[in-house]
């Protein structure tokens, strides 16, 4: 029996960060600042002139910006720590725990709007229309300007290039590949949406309220909103959580194609293990057996196509007689 194994060595990185990692950092610590600023003047407007749709967007922000500050320092961390060698496949992960951990923040901003709102639908308070309004629309310009800020433009576009390190006999792949979903600015563009989501409400409400004196819509819309905004955040707890657990979702078809490339000329594989290392990077474990055995190169070269594999290791046994 012999054995040949592409694998990791001993003097080199496993950067596994996304490419636009230090431009989705800087745009989050700007939003929380505008996300801070905004949140003190709607949480004074709504106290002061009485809207419940208002005080709710303007705590929910607070919140907000408190999740997206776990987004900030994930970024910054995990920058930081990228070729700490304690990481061992580097801190390209770190993105998807804060936005698991937002995603949970925004589950509770949810249950206290639904709370909220359900106390003032019991108990309507007069409101002061035309000024809340206006600190709505101010918020939901605000809110919009944040979420343009922290979209993803290219979360479907991918590129990437390879090179090949040899160390001591064996051989290392790696594919320094692009883009992929960043649930941390995932997570964040999730806060100011729903930011965005209870101004707009807000603004319904109030001027329905304004006009026809309809005060139970105010809290009406917090619930709405609320129910909204618990679906976001379920979703972002399954796809978060899923990386974490290195689960392959179903539309993923990474380890067909590797199974593809690599199952032929009598090749089969016997064990195969496929994980998300960071946003675009994934990682491979490929374990095979053959008649004629080839050597690791051959192998890494039938997954080179494969740009969103970032670290792979082989190991190739003979078949027996």
């Amino acid at each position: 029996m012999s054995k040949a194994r592409l694998s990791a060595s001993s003097d080199h990185d496993h950067v596994f960060l996304g490419e636009n990692h230090q431009r989705n950092e800087r745009r989050t610590w700007f939003v929380i600042a505008l996300t801070a600023t905004m949140m003190v003047a709607e949480i004074a407007a709504g106290t002061y002139y009485g809207s419940m749709a208002l005080v709710a967007d303007g705590w929910h922000m607070s919140t907000h910006a408190a999740a997206m500050l776990i987004a900030a320092l994930a970024y910054l961390f995990a920058r930081r720590n990228a070729r700490n060698r304690r990481f061992t496949f580097g801190t390209g992960k770190l993105g998807d725990l804060a936005g698991f951990a937002s995603a949970i923040v925004l589950a509770l901003i949810a249950l206290l709007i639904g709370w909220e709102s359900l106390v003032r639908l019991m108990n309507p308070v007069a409101i002061s229309f035309p000024q809340a309004i206006s600190v709505a629309v101010f918020g939901l310009v605000v809110n919009l300007v944040s979420a343009w800020l922290l979209r993803d433009d290219h979360s479907h576009h991918q590129h990437g290039h390879d090179h090949h390190q040899q160390h001591d006999g064996r051989d290392h792949a790696h594919s320094a590949v692009g883009h992929g979903r960043d649930n941390n600015l995932r997570a964040a563009y999730l806060h100011v949406l729903a930011d965005a989501l209870t101004s707009i409400l807000a603004i319904v409400a109030l001027a329905a309220g304004s006009l026809y004196g309809w005060l139970w819509l105010d809290p009406l819309m917090g619930v709405v909103g609320a129910l909204v905004i618990a679906r976001w955040s379920a979703g972002l707890i399954r796809d978060a959580g899923s990386v974490l657990l290195d689960y392959i979702p179903a539309g993923e078809d990474l380890p067909g194609q590797i199974r593809a490339a690599i199952e032929r000329d009598g090749d089969r594989i016997t064990d195969l293990h496929v994980w998300q290392l960071g946003p675009g990077h994934h990682g491979a474990i490929v374990s095979l057996v053959t008649k004629s055995p080839q050597s690791p190169s051959l192998y890494r070269d039938k997954l080179r196509h494969l740009h969103e594999l970032s670290h792979v290791t082989v190991e190739v046994e003979r078949l027996a007689a």
